[in-house]
């Protein structure tokens, strides 16, 4: 059973802030994908002049403090962009409720929520079925009513691929890619997940090159949906577009793909309103 972690109101929900910046708050204790969400807007050139906002911390439980210290001051940022990921949730549950309290008056008018995680616990094993998606997506929509929602296959890690740690070591997140994706990675001898978002990312590289990667990420994300989801192949060109596919009432995107295209669109929209 998939556990839920649901945020409370608070007190703190009865003030607009309409004084906001072209500031982008990122909020993770992941330092590898804050650095993919980071590198991926600053080298932008539709957003270069927005300011980018991310713990400075490496280790957990001073990130964690960090973050928490972080929360009122994320009414001066015009975007949030949430690290929702099942492992870390419970540690950051504190934080993210001053957060949504903070800003929810101005939630999607002033400002906006991306939400980045994971999927639930038996994603896998559901019957091979996107549903399974749904209630998961509504307990976020509930928790943080987010603009959007981005499902990252490389955070999603299912029992039989966590290392479990001894009862005296510290918690620490996984610095390597699941092992479902290995046989898609054969070739690659560094499997580290730093080495694998920077050469997605492709910073620094010309268009073609960037262009070949992206297209490389899209066919392993086309392969494994198509493995993992049989009865849903027809929804795959949607789940890799930028609409994203839908399921009930909840939408679903896939990160990073036109991820950088919704970070602009919803500053734009912030800006005008």
């Amino acid at each position: 059973m998939d556990d839920t972690y649901h945020l409370k109101d608070t007190a703190q929900d009865i003030l607009s802030h309409p004084g906001r910046r072209n500031r982008i708050h990122i909020l993770t204790l992941d330092h590898i994908l804050a650095t993919d969400v980071y590198e991926r807007i600053h080298h932008d050139p539709r957003m270069k002049h927005y300011q980018l906002i991310r713990p400075r911390k490496k280790e957990i439980q001073a990130t964690i403090t960090e973050i928490d210290s972080m929360a009122r001051h994320t009414v001066s940022s015009k975007l949030l962009i949430i690290d929702v990921r099942r492992a870390t949730l419970p540690k950051l549950q504190r934080a993210y409720n001053k957060i949504v309290g903070y800003n929810r008056r101005d939630l999607n008018k002033l400002c906006s929520i991306i939400l980045i995680g994971d999927g639930s616990w038996d994603l896998f094993h559901a019957g091979k079925t996107l549903d399974v998606f749904v209630p998961h997506l509504a307990t976020h929509r509930t928790d943080f009513h987010p603009a959007v929602f981005f499902y990252d296959p490389f955070l999603h890690y299912e029992r039989n691929e966590i290392e479990r740690a001894g009862i005296d070591d510290k918690f620490v997140l996984p610095d390597k890619i699941p092992r479902r994706l290995i046989p898609y990675f054969k070739k690659v001898q560094d499997r580290r997940m730093d080495k694998v978002r920077r050469y997605f990312r492709a910073t620094g590289k010309t268009d073609e090159v960037s262009k070949k990667r992206l297209k490389k990420l899209r066919d392993l994300y086309r392969k494994r949906i198509a493995e993992q989801f049989p009865h849903h192949k027809d929804q795959i060109k949607a789940w890799l577009s930028r609409e994203g596919i839908r399921l009930a009432s909840e939408k679903l995107h896939l990160y990073p793909l036109f991820f950088e295209d919704w970070v602009y669109d919803l500053m734009q929209k912030a800006i005008q309103s």
